[in-house]
Formats: structure tokens, C-alpha cells, sequence
């Protein structure tokens, strides 16, 4: 960044800025380590010299420390460009009728639940309501520090066992509810849209009644023809900001897109997208008869569901970056 000619090229400047941003994170986040094992190093020695009262202190800071060293060789998992860009995550009901849109919406919220745990920022950019209850898709915009690289492998179908709470006579019900995740475009990267290519449907955004609801056809959707992509924004007030959102979103999904086929791995997201049911599920949760979540990549096997539900997934996602870095 010394070099004086890289202040004429913003794009460059603005890529740099993130790239250093990344590394002074790092670099801080692993000096902080090594000062918490110096500062735990001499609270041992007090205590091994008769100071007990040490003691709680030290357990704290071995607590953190741990925490901390986790973390930092779950990044050093990331060995993809992408894994430290933003996130786009997308939610959609699959089978089970107003149970899988309930589920849809319980997932939505034991996602933004682990955003807010984790330091990340989610903005829902799009909610499609489902008939009676829940959603049939969301689509949430995550900001941070590695979003799609701790994000990734949630991708799959997630399937829910309970007593269904639209049933009258309180039977056991399945529901399917399908995740994708894909990186966030930055400026720095061209993705060329013809408008010819698009359709662009505005409509009024969708709301729980009262004063906030927007009266005026402020939300946008976008059809890109060439591939059936379809977006939709209705978070802004101003159809603009909708429709520039939107297009953000719809290069963010054209650029998976080619992605997948270059990796080879686009008929498989294809199917997955197909069928959001049986035997194609990553991961199940039961709220009857037994109260856990089971990994069916990873086996591991939680039995405290409800803690799950809330938004605490770092064991379940340590779990299923260490197993696809393994290669199982």
C-alpha cells in the first residue's frame, strides 16, 4: 500500500484495504494469544507458590485461551479466497405443507440467533410468508469476519421430527426445509448482466399490518431469463435501493453459479434444490420422541436441541469443517 501509484486504481486500493484488514485481525487475534499464555504462565507460578486465591483467575483465562486457539485453527481451515468474503444464506420450505414453512421459519431465526452470538450482521433482504404459518424462502445478506467460510457447510436439507402444532389430533410429522449459502460479490469482481436478459416485477412489499407497511409497489424481483435465476428485495423503502440490492444478490447467485460448474458440483446443488426430502437430509432434528440433533456427515450427536435451536452451532460447524477439510 506505500506504493503511490495503487491510490489511482480504487478497486485495487479497496481490495488491499480488505486484504489488510483480514491480516491485522489475524495478527492481533494470535498476539492477544500469546500474551494470554505468558499472563497464565506466571499466574501458575503464584499458585504453585501458595497464591490459591489465583486459581479461578487462571481457570478463566485457560477457558478463553482454548476458545481462542480454536478459532484460530478453524481458519486456518479457510484455504479458499471465498471463505472469507460475505455471505448470502437462502432458506426454503420444502416437504411437509405449513409444518416445513413453520420449520423454514425456525431455521431462519436459530440462524440470525448464531449471527448475533457470533459477531456477524444479518439483514433478511427477502421473506416470502407461508399460507397459514412460518415461510416458504428467506434470503439473509451476513456480513463478518470468514461469514462463508463458517457458513458453508450448513448447505443441505435440514429435517425436523416433532408433534406437529397444526395437527388436531397431535400426530408426529416430518418437515424438510432446504439451505444454500453462497459468497457475496464484491466490487472488485465484474459480473456483466445484459439488461435484455432481465425481467423486473415490482409489487408491494409484504408486512404484518399497521403504519409500517409500505403502500406503494417499492419491492423488486428479478428474472434472469438465460438462467431462471430469480431474486426478490423487499427490505428497502425505495424501489430503487430494492432493486439495487437485488442485483447484488442476483450477481452474487450468477457467480455460484459459474462456479459450480467449473468445480463440477453443479448438478449435484441442482438436485439437492429438487428434492428437499427424504434421504437427502445433512442434518435431522428431534423434539419427539428424544430432544437431539444429529449430523448425518459428521455423527455427532447433540442432545440438547433446544440450545441448538437458539443459535449455538460452533460445535456442529467445527464438526463439518474438519470433516470436509479431511475429505470423508
Amino acid at each position: 500500500m506505500s506504493d503511490p501509484s495503487i491510490w489511482s486504481d480504487q478497486e485495487a486500493l479497496k481490495d488491499l484495504n480488505r486484504k489488510k484488514k483480514r491480516l491485522t485481525e489475524a495478527l492481533e487475534k494470535f498476539s492477544e494469544l500469546e500474551r494470554n499464555v505468558a499472563d497464565n504462565g506466571a499466574l501458575l507460578e503464584l499458585i504453585e507458590e501458595g497464591e490459591a486465591s489465583m486459581q479461578p483467575e487462571f481457570n478463566e483465562l485457560l477457558r478463553k485461551i482454548a476458545s481462542d486457539q480454536e478459532k484460530l485453527r478453524l481458519q486456518a481451515l479457510f484455504a479458499n479466497e471465498e471463505d472469507e468474503k460475505d455471505c448470502y444464506l437462502e432458506i426454503h420450505a420444502g416437504s411437509g405443507g405449513t409444518d416445513s414453512q413453520d420449520w423454514a421459519s425456525m431455521l431462519l431465526r436459530m440462524y440470525l440467533r448464531y449471527c448475533e452470538k457470533s459477531g456477524l450482521k444479518a439483514t433478511i433482504v427477502d421473506s416470502q410468508p407461508g399460507e397459514e404459518a412460518g415461510i416458504r424462502s428467506a434470503t439473509v445478506s451476513i456480513q463478518g469476519s470468514y461469514a462463508f467460510g463458517y457458513l458453508k457447510e450448513e448447505i443441505g436439507v435440514h429435517r425436523l421430527v416433532r408433534i406437529s402444532p397444526f395437527d388436531s389430533n397431535a400426530r408426529r410429522h416430518t418437515s424438510f426445509s432446504a439451505v444454500f449459502v453462497y459468497p457475496q460479490v464484491d466490487d472488485s469482481i465484474k459480473v456483466e448482466i445484459d439488461e435484455k436478459d432481465l425481467r423486473v416485477d415490482t409489487f408491494r412489499s409484504s408486512g404484518s399490518g399497521g403504519q409500517h407497511v409500505n403502500v406503494t409497489d417499492s419491492a423488486v424481483r428479478l428474472t434472469h431469463i438465460p438462467t431462471g435465476l430469480v431474486v426478490s428485495c423487499q427490505n428497502e423503502r425505495s424501489q430503487h435501493r430494492n432493486r439495487d440490492m437485488a442485483m447484488r444478490v442476483l450477481k452474487s447467485r450468477l457467480l455460484d453459479l459459474e462456479r459450480e460448474k467449473q468445480q463440477a458440483k453443479k448438478q449435484e446443488v441442482e438436485d439437492a434444490k429438487k428434492d428437499i426430502g427424504w434421504g437427502s437430509q445433512i442434518r435431522s432434528y428431534f423434539l419427539h420422541p428424544s430432544q437431539r440433533v444429529k449430523d448425518h456427515r459428521t455423527k455427532v450427536d447433540i442432545g440438547d436441541v433446544n440450545r441448538v435451536l437458539d443459535g449455538d452451532l460452533d460445535e456442529l460447524i467445527k464438526a463439518s469443517l474438519y470433516h470436509s477439510r479431511r475429505g470423508v
